[in-house]
Formats: C-alpha cells, structure tokens, sequence
C-alpha cells in the first residue's frame, strides 16, 4: 500500500489482547543496578500486548489516535542509539502477538529524521512521542521499569513506593490538617488559644474562592463524620463561614482582589499574568464569562509559539522563593494549598491525591536512596546544600564536556557501561576517586535520568503528582502555568530546588538544540517518563492509562522548562495576604500587651523616634549594614530610588568589603512582613507606603 493510501485511510484500534498469559511468571528479582543487554531482543514486557487493527477508510490524514495504533519502535542494544522509525511507512496489518504500539519486533531501523520537528505547544506529533515510547523501552529493558534495586548497594533492595488511596473522608480530613484547619471538623483537639486566633486570622484573609474551598471541604466531611458518628458533634459550617453583609465581601484583599472582575479585565492582555488578583477569582471570572470554551487543542505551532507570559511589573519587588523567613513561607504554604484547591474547584477537577505509605528505604547511598537522606550526608560535608552533590555533579560533568552532543539525553550510554559506573559512584564518589574524566557524555546523562527515577519517592511527591497531570485539565494555557506555579510551591524544599536545578540544566540543553538536535518538545518527551515514572508505577496502571499519560505529563515538563523564571516566584495577592495576617496578629497581640508595649516605646524608642521622623520629613530613609563596618547610612528618597541603587550607595561607601555584591541584598524587615530579600528593581518609596513601620537592613543573601 502506497504512503498516501496509508495516510489517506488510517487505521482504527478494535480491541487490546495482554501478554501476561503468553509469559512465565516472573523469577528472581533484578540486579542491583542495570543489567548488561544480551544480543538477543528482551522477552515482551507483561505489562503489554498487542491491538487488534483494522483499515478505516474515512479516516484524515492526522488522526492523532490512528499513527499510534501502528508504530513500531525496534529492539536496540544498550551500545546502540535507538533510531525512530517513520510511523507513516510502516504497513497497517495487525502486529504479532507479543507487540505493541511501543515496540514492535517487526519495525525496521530507519535513518533518523532531523530535529525540526513539529512542535505543538497543546499536542506532540507522532515521532516526538515515539521518542517518549522508546524512552519507556530503554528503561524497562535497563530493568527501570519494575524500578527495584538499580543502582542500589549490593544486598540492600529498597521497597517499592506505595500509594494508598484514601478513605471516605479521609482526603478532606488531611487537606484541612495540612492546611492548619484540623480544629474546624474535630472539636476534640486541645485547645490552643494562639492556634484558635491563628485560624480565625488566616481565615480572615481567605479571597471568596478560597473561602469557597475550605467550606467545601468542610461540608464533605462533617457529612462524612456525621455518617459515620452520629452522635459526635462536629462544627458547623455555617459557624464558620457566616453570610457576607450587604456592604461586606468575604476575604477582602488590598487592591481590589476580592472577586478579580475588575482587575483582570483592566490592564491584562492575552499573555499577561495579574498576580495581584487571586488566580481562583481570575478563573471564576473567566469562567462565568466564557462557559462554552474548552481546552485549546488546535493546529500545531512551534516551541517559540507558545504563550510568552510576563508577569505585570510591581513596583513593590517581585518575591521569589528563598526571599521570606521560614515563618512567612509557612503563611504562604497554607494559602497556596488553599488557592490551588480552589483554582482546580473553579474547573470542577475533583483532586484524588494518594497518601504515601512508609516503605522501608535505604538509609546510606547514592542511587535508589531519599533527597531527605543525600542531602543530610552532603550537609555533613557542605552545611548549607540545597541540591545533592551527585546530581550537581553530573550536570557539571555534561556541562564540561560540552552540550553539543547530538542527541543528548535521547540516546542512552552502554548498559553495561552504566552498571558498572553506578556501582563505581557508589563506592568511590564521596572520596573523590571516581574517574570523572574517563565517564562519557551519554553515559553520564544516563546516570542522571537512572539518579531521578531511582528516587524511593517521586520528584513531585506521591501527594501532588495527581495534581501536575491534572493541570492539562484546567481550560487555558494561563490557567496551567498559574496552576503549575501553586504546585512548585507546594512542594517539599528538597524536591523544588532539585526540580529546579534539572530544569535550568535542560534549558541549557535546549539553548544548544541547532547542534545537539534537543528542541524543548524533545527534551520533554525523553523526561516526562523519568520524571512520572516512579518506583512500581507501571504496575499499577493500565495500558490505556499510560497512553493517555504519555502526552499529558511531556505537557507539563514542556510548561516546567520554559516558564522555569515565572514558576520559582510568589504571587504578589499571596504575599499580600501574608502581610494582612501578620498586621492581624499583631494588633491582637498590642490589645493584650498595650500597657508594656507603651511604656518600652517611652523608655527604650525615644530616641529613635525623634529622629527617625526629622529624616522622613526630609525624605531620607535609614539603611542598616550591621555586618559590615559601615553600620548604617542615610538615603535620599526618590521617586525613582529602586533597591539595587541602595546597595550601589553603600558598595561606593564601604572600601573594605570582601563580599561580591551579588551575594548581598537589602531586606525588608518588621513591619506587616517578619523578613523579605528585595528584588533590585524594588521602588523604594512605594515599598515604605505599603510598609511604613519596615527596618531596612543590608546583609548577605541567606539562601
């Protein structure tokens, strides 16, 4: 049959047959790391099969379902790099049994395409997810796919990871523990006055779709409970959330966010993104006026067409992670949990998130082991490290030996290279005897992606991976990033600013695409497994589940990789809530202290302030540098005054300083906010109107 025929016609998926019965069962467990590749093609996986096939004459030409029923990926050694074969040419009959649509033993070699290829910012056409499948082959014949052991020490096999899926009840009971909110359905706590005035603070504060999100929950369980034990007596909700009055909206926010209709419509163009205005409130908006619009699945565009967002330029600093104290950034965990919730509410995503069980891990070692235990012994050798040194150290290596490398990341090193070199690294890494200079490009990319899937515990945790598949959900591209953006928050510390440094690393790769042929759909495509896949996760889904995972999750490493410098920030209207809760808290505080805090105001503050209103007067502001020689200075308030001229000032004044300056900032200190590094293009004398009672101190950067 002719090319254009086959194209013309496609084909048509009648039916699955699996291939567990046609396999023994299994034996011993796999090697501790990756085993070597025999000349022989691997047995066919039990968790594949093959589909039944049948011509369908009235099928178009890009049928995104039709090219996948009939590629075939061929077998290749782990020395070989795999090629893609052209889904179109291969012949429509039914494979035989044993095959599936990712690797059929009947396709061919064929030379590779070159890399332009088309790039769908909402769809991958079918050679980029071919690449994705012969991914998922690598790893199952590396003996990924079962994820036990690999690159483990010999004698120690980590578990799998566990997922348990919650209980009636159980899911609302935990997000409102996490989110602070336990005393709300279980009266039997002990009471705890300073945690009661917290609550009704950080409730105080809650925009009208968070507030929406807490009393859904709320409801659900009191139900749940009520089901469960009648003659418990469980809040009720409408304690808890009384009717605004007529002249009061709920959670009403500085700046006009309480219901986001005149915000999001004032300034904001189709590429911008409004942080001041809740993203839940943009997305009831844009909801109750666009009901009939859905997920933009149109013709393809390139990489360079997707959405370039900006955000809308604050003149009081933008915030990003690592900028507050650890006490602001539990304030901002609550509230992002919350708005996040609310903004998958707003698109009726019902979010079933698995609990992970406690599964035995090991305790020591480089592969296979948990970022909480890697960085506690780099911690022991480098106090202060975010990222772990293997990790740092691959990227290094790659990044030394240059990111020209055609195919980097695609073609995998030799198997047998590979186990060989994690039983090396894990001998001899932290003695510094490893040779690096002997380990090839492939190789260490390798090792890299063998690093990221042998993690007892996902990357993106087993708490929220549901919730990154789930942005594909959301009804705009604005809509997943804002989504996406809640979700890096939410993570644990360890797993953001890991995520953080792979994707700044691929970023790289991509820069480097017109050599090494990495455009950002392909490094997505090659990732997404490595990433998604963790321990045990084949296993415990089905075929058809994995197909229609494979597109959505290299969506989200797409959206992770190129909106990287938007996604690592803090949403002005969730810093902004931050700050009305800790002016809440003091003013419940100065009620009870009011006496001691006058008389400390006239014994001890005098002085100051004499002086510090002669300098407001003038248009001076006090900067403090009590780390350096030069204690403090005088600065001119200027309507252009921005922060980064701050530290130009004292740099030019300070002649004994051994610090770069890139490793100082001024900080924002009291006030309504505990501590905040300052974005250098800060304006100055807008940040002193929203922070008039603010401590301005000049200090090395704590990161």
């Amino acid at each position: 049959m002719s090319r254009q025929q086959q194209q013309s016609q496609g084909v048509v998926l009648t039916g699955y047959h699996s291939n567990a019965e046609l396999l023994p069962n299994p034996g011993r467990r796999a090697p501790a790391c990756p085993s070597a590749l025999g000349p022989e093609a691997p047995a066919p996986s039990r968790r594949t099969g093959h589909y039944t096939v049948q011509q369908n004459q009235n099928a178009h030409h890009g049928d995104r379902h039709g090219p996948l029923a009939n590629t075939g990926n061929p077998k290749t050694t782990g020395t070989d790099p795999p090629s893609l074969p052209n889904p179109r040419s291969q012949p429509s009959s039914s494979p035989k049994p044993g095959s599936s649509p990712r690797h059929s033993p009947n396709s061919r070699p064929r030379p590779q395409p070159t890399h332009q290829r088309c790039s769908s910012q909402d769809s991958l056409d079918e050679l980029e997810m071919d690449d994705y499948w012969k991914e998922v082959e690598n790893i199952t014949r590396s003996g990924g796919e079962a994820g036990r052991g690999e690159g483990g020490g010999e004698g120690e096999v980590p578990e799998e990871e566990q997922q348990k899926i919650p209980e009636e009840g159980e899911q609302e009971e935990a997000w409102l523990t996490e989110a602070g909110l336990a005393r709300l359905f279980d009266d039997s706590l002990a009471a705890d006055l300073d945690q009661e005035e917290d609550n009704a603070v950080f409730l105080s504060t809650l925009t009208r779709s968070q507030a929406a999100a807490v009393e859904r929950r709320v409801t659900t369980l009191q139900q749940t409970l009520l089901r469960r034990r009648n003659r418990q007596h469980v809040p009720d909700v409408r304690d808890i959330f009384r009717p605004p009055e007529k002249d009061e909206e709920p959670g009403k926010l500085k700046g006009g966010s309480e219901n986001g209709e005149k915000d999001t419509t004032s300034a904001e163009t189709e590429t911008e993104l409004n942080v001041e205005v809740a993203f839940s409130e943009q997305a009831l908006n844009y909801r109750d006026n666009h009901q009939r619009l859905k997920v933009n699945t149109g013709p393809s565009c390139p990489d360079d067409k997707l959405p370039n967002f900006k955000l809308l330029r604050d003149k009081t600093g933008q915030t990003r992670v690592g900028d507050l104290s650890p006490l602001d950034m539990k304030k901002v965990r609550r509230l992002v949990l919350v708005e996040s919730t609310a903004l998958f509410d707003t698109a009726g995503i019902d979010l079933k998130p698995h609990k992970a069980v406690k599964v035995k891990t090991k305790e020591s070692g480089l592969f296979g082991v948990p970022l909480a235990t890697l960085l506690d012994q780099d911690h022991r050798r480098a106090p202060g490290t975010k990222v772990p040194f293997l990790l740092q150290r691959l990227i290094c290596h790659i990044e030394d030996e240059g990111l020209d490398t055609e195919g980097l990341l695609r073609i995998p090193g030799a198997a047998t290279r590979v186990k060989s070199l994690c039983q090396e690294l894990e001998s001899s890494f932290y003695d510094g005897m490893f040779p690096w200079q002997q380990l090839k490009q492939h190789d260490a990319a390798s090792l890299l992606k063998l690093f990221i899937r042998e993690l007892p515990h996902p990357l993106l945790t087993v708490e929220y991976l549901n919730a990154f598949i789930a942005v594909n959900k959301l009804p705009t591209k604005k809509q997943q990033l804002q989504a996406l953006n809640l979700l890096v928050l939410l993570l644990p510390d360890a797993n953001r600013d890991t995520l953080k440094a792979l994707v700044e690393f691929f970023q790289r790769v991509i820069d480097h695409q017109a050599n090494n042929k990495m455009t950002l759909n392909n490094v997505s495509v090659i990732m997404a497994p490595n990433i998604f896949m963790f321990k045990g996760f084949r296993s415990k889904v089905t075929e058809q589940q994995e197909f229609s995972m494979a597109t959505s999750t290299a969506n989200i490493v797409r959206l992770l990789i190129r909106y990287q410098n938007l996604l690592w920030t803090i949403p002005k209207f969730i810093v902004t809530q931050v700050r009305q809760q800790n002016m809440e808290s003091q003013r419940k505080q100065n009620k009870e202290r009011a006496v001691r805090k006058l008389l400390k105001k006239i014994t001890t503050d005098r002085p100051s302030d004499k002086a510090v209103p002669e300098e407001s007067s003038q248009g001076f502001i006090r900067v403090q540098a009590p780390q350096f020689s030069k204690v403090s200075m005088a600065v001119q308030l200027t309507e252009e005054l921005q922060a980064a001229d701050v530290l130009t000032r004292f740099l030019s004044q300070e002649s004994s300083l051994t610090v770069k300056r890139e490793e100082l900032c001024l900080y924002e200190i009291g006030g309504n906010i505990k501590e905040r590094c300052l974005d250098g293009e800060t304006y100055m004398k807008d940040l002193i109107q929203l922070n008039p009672s603010a401590e301005w101190v000049i200090k090395a950067v704590q990161r």
